[in-house]
């Protein structure tokens, strides 16, 4: 999963010590045959609310539904567990995430300039069983 994050990001920014921080945390794995080639992560907010952290695809398996995949994953299992909303936050640089995060429902909910003055585009889209 690392070496998938690290083609996307560039980095794994220690990663692996974050994970271990965040609340509920929820990871969900694409692979093929023994290789990891996308992943989605997550973490509880409050009881009614998950927060869709970080997740990605290696680029030589993009364009083939694994990101879609791994998203109504991630969303089936929270409407199960009782989470009513689930949060998102992208830039404009990553134009396929927000395009993605938009055909599966999620609405911008608010936008605001991070402490490094990055714009960030927060959205949520409400789970219903």
């Amino acid at each position: 999963m690392m070496d998938v994050h690290k083609g996307i990001f560039g980095e794994t920014d220690n990663f692996a010590c974050k994970m271990k921080r965040k609340p509920r945390l929820m990871v969900i794995i694409a692979m093929r045959e023994a290789k990891v080639i996308g992943y989605k992560a997550g973490y509880e907010m409050d009881k009614d609310k998950f927060y869709s952290w970080l997740g990605g695809v290696d680029a030589v398996y993009r364009n083939r539904g694994i990101a879609s995949a791994l998203m109504e994953k991630q969303h089936e299992y929270l409407k199960q567990s009782g989470y009513h909303i689930v949060q998102t936050k992208t830039k404009n640089k990553w134009r396929n995430m927000l395009l993605l995060n938009i055909k599966h429902g999620f609405e911008a909910v608010e936008t605001y300039y991070n402490e490094r003055g990055v714009h960030k585009i927060v959205l949520e889209k409400k789970l219903v069983n």
